[in-house]
């Protein structure tokens, strides 16, 4: 069996770090297994859905390395839905109920009330052919709800939450279509889930009781059941449902610096027992995707975390998958030198412009002497080979110092800052010139 799996956003907004998750483990999925990924765009919700976002979800997955093998839009499929819906209407799956929301609203009150289940009470089943009329004489359009079969329980094998079991008989049964004829999410999920040959499902927790009610649809169509995992959701550092993950879009973390692998690192293994791997190629991820290694406790989705994660691929990145970024004139070894000190690949220019000046000097306070010394060695050094070596070499023998007497001074003089790159590996970059202007402006300073 090819196994098939997709990833259904609804086009109303951003995607956020859940959504990405979900997304990433369905593809990871599909990936490890030769099979296919399926982009399924949700927008049933014509007043809702926009085609900026169906653009940005596109672009978001692409800088992700989410490459869907097929995209579907639900919007395009209404005359499929409508077909299986009068099938099943046929076949008595299907059932018009009238109730406002304010009339189903005092049922459940009444319901909690008596200490029962707030579920629907099936009152539509029991209208006569004349209540029927009388609504369509009234004006009265009715609900749909797809009606549950009682007989037995809702079983199945979850690949992450193990043996599920739910009794019909506690659930309401649900609302497929609005009086209006648009489309409530359950069923077109479904129908879609059929067509396209769906094999597995990963979503979030949320869900569970949605895959109760779907397992019952795919039933009715006579449709193979596909696999869900329903994964923990995520939670924020400080240990609780984070308003901010929900909110956390993709385009802002692209925007501080965060790398698409990083990402991509972190989401595929958080909520698993499988160490987080800082990995540029998602293969290894993708060859080790296991959901018998997710746990059932919420996942903690720390942004401290995800930078240390970035600052560990930043280090790893190659000259050509960042050229483009780098500001005009850092080449391959300007790159090289700066990149171990890096969190994100902005943060370059940042040093770029210590190579190039002009820097704030330090002031030199009782190292005014050393420093003249250093712009003295600095202009008789040989610096065709390893200048910072050179440099320091010679000042040790003719000064005593060593260890920080001897280092901190000339990188404060050299760099502006007390901490940053290699001295070995910046200094050629700054040059004889820079270097002994800067230390003679130091000793002077």
């Amino acid at each position: 069996m090819s196994v098939v799996t997709r990833f259904a956003p609804s086009p109303t907004g951003r995607l956020h770090v859940g959504n990405v998750r979900a997304a990433l483990h369905n593809w990871m999925w599909a990936k490890k297994h030769n099979g296919r990924f399926i982009l399924r765009i949700d927008d049933t919700d014509a007043a809702r859905s926009e085609e900026r976002f169906i653009d940005a979800i596109r672009a978001d997955l692409a800088w992700l390395g989410l490459h869907p093998d097929r995209e579907e839009r639900q919007s395009a499929r209404f005359d499929r839905y409508d077909a299986v819906f009068e099938a099943l209407r046929a076949a008595g799956h299907i059932y018009p109920a009238y109730e406002s929301a304010q009339e189903l609203d005092l049922k459940r009150k009444i319901a909690r009330g008596r200490g029962l289940p707030p579920i629907y009470d099936r009152a539509a089943l029991s209208l006569t052919e004349a209540d029927h009329a009388r609504f369509a004489a009234e004006g009265t359009r009715p609900h749909w709800r797809f009606r549950l079969d009682h007989s037995a329980p809702i079983q199945w094998d979850d690949m992450i939450r193990g043996a599920q079991s739910f009794d019909p008989a506690q659930l309401s049964d649900p609302v497929i279509r609005r009086a209006d004829g648009s489309w409530l999410y359950l069923l077109p999920s479904a129908i879609d889930d059929m067509d396209m040959g769906v094999t597995h499902v990963v979503r979030g927790e949320d869900h569970v009781s949605n895959t109760a009610l779907q397992l019952q649809m795919f039933d009715a169509m006579a449709a193979s059941r596909p696999r869900f995992a329903h994964e923990a959701l995520l939670t924020g550092a400080e240990g609780k449902l984070s308003k901010r993950l929900g909110a956390l879009g993709v385009d802002e973390l692209r925007d501080s610096g965060i790398e698409p692998a990083a990402l991509v690192s972190l989401l595929a293994r958080l909520g698993t027992s499988d160490p987080v791997e800082p990995v540029i190629d998602p293969a290894p991820l993708v060859a080790h995707i296991d959901f018998a290694h997710f746990g059932r406790a919420p996942a903690r989705f720390d942004e401290a975390e995800l930078a240390q994660v970035n600052a560990r691929i930043v280090h790893q990145l190659p000259f050509a998958d960042v050229a483009d970024r780098l500001p005009a004139g850092m080449d391959a070894t300007g790159w090289e030198a700066v990149r171990p000190n890096l969190h994100t690949v902005a943060e370059a220019a940042d040093w770029w412009h210590v190579v190039e000046g002009p820097i704030d000097a330090m002031p030199a306070s009782d190292d005014a002497d050393y420093l003249t010394q250093a712009a003295t060695a600095a202009r008789n050094i040989d610096w065709t080979g390893d200048p910072w070596h050179a440099l320091t070499d010679r000042l040790k023998a003719e000064t005593g110092r060593k260890g920080k007497t001897l280092f901190l001074p000339l990188r404060r003089a050299l760099t502006g800052r007390d901490h940053g790159p290699d001295m070995a590996a910046l200094l050629p970059l700054i040059g004889q010139a820079r270097s002994v202007e800067r230390l003679q402006a130091a000793a002077n300073s």
